[in-house]
């Protein structure tokens, strides 16, 4: 029996390794279900999201660029979609409707805390970036009990508009990109830029690096190297790719549309030893 239509809207989409994902945690469930990939562009992402789902499509996972566009189309939002205004996660309600949820914030914890065994309580955190990505993870760090979260983006009016939605000034605010040496050293440095993504290099300095900080790109494999590989000269205790925080997030939206959780460990196992 099927478990119904899903797909994943993004734009680039061919290198997407959520039906790979779903696929396998189907498999544990012995479910069917069908799960492509669909590449459009701004102009045509509602048009294409709403003939999905009035073609019969049950949930669809949002990446890049379209996550804002995708909280802005739905009927109703979980409060981590509304916190970030944006979703990576669409799902086709009884009576048509569609519901947006945010599940980046919390797979990215999960995959710290869970995976990789790191209590973020009592962190000092730097955030590098203020776009969607970043403000799909800056509450869930504040949720999980980081101390102070430092956000820096080299468009400063993002960065103050997050911390302004964020509104507790005692625990989060915003410093500028050209004074991150004087900064002093962070516990916790999550790039939530799209540098590596684009090729490009972020030439931070060392200064920010703590003695026992965990460095974490949201991106994996080849955007994710060159952030890594600084992470490590800088002496970082951790440095993590975010290959596990995509696993998580798409459990989290498979548990929406199935009623059930996968087990990611064997499927990161997987993907793994694909990224090395």
């Amino acid at each position: 029996m099927s478990a119904g239509q899903f797909a994943v809207f993004g734009h680039p989409i061919s290198h997407s390794l959520s039906p790979q994902i779903h696929q396998a945690f189907a498999r544990q469930f012995k479910l069917e279900l069908e799960y492509r990939s669909i590449d459009a562009a701004p102009t045509d992402f509602e048009t294409a999201v709403r003939r999905f789902f009035a073609d019969g499509g049950r949930g669809a996972n949002v990446t890049l660029p379209h996550k804002g566009a995708a909280f802005a189309l739905a009927d109703e939002s979980s409060v981590a979609a509304t916190r970030a205004g944006s979703a990576n996660v669409l799902t086709v309600l009884s009576d048509g409707r569609l519901a947006a949820h945010n599940t980046d914030g919390a797979g990215m914890v999960r995959d710290i805390a869970e995976r990789h065994s790191v209590d973020l309580r009592g962190h000092t955190a730097l955030l590098l970036g203020a776009g969607g990505a970043a403000q799909g993870v800056a509450w869930a760090m504040l949720d999980a009990g980081v101390e102070t979260l430092t956000i820096v983006n080299r468009s400063p009016e993002a960065a103050d508009a997050l911390a302004d939605a964020i509104g507790d000034p005692s625990r989060a605010h915003t410093r500028y990109w050209e004074d991150l040496a004087g900064l002093g050293a962070f516990d916790l440095i999550i790039n939530a830029t799209s540098a590596g993504v684009l090729g490009k290099s972020l030439d931070l300095p060392f200064a920010i690096v703590g003695n026992r900080a965990l460095c974490y790109d949201l991106s994996y494999g080849k955007a994710a190297t060159g952030f890594l590989a600084w992470a490590r000269t800088a002496g970082a205790r951790y440095a993590f790719d975010g290959l596990g925080m995509l696993v998580e997030t798409a459990a989290d939206s498979f548990e929406l549309w199935h009623g059930r959780r996968p087990n990611t460990d064997p499927v990161y196992a997987e993907l793994r030893k694909q990224f090395g």
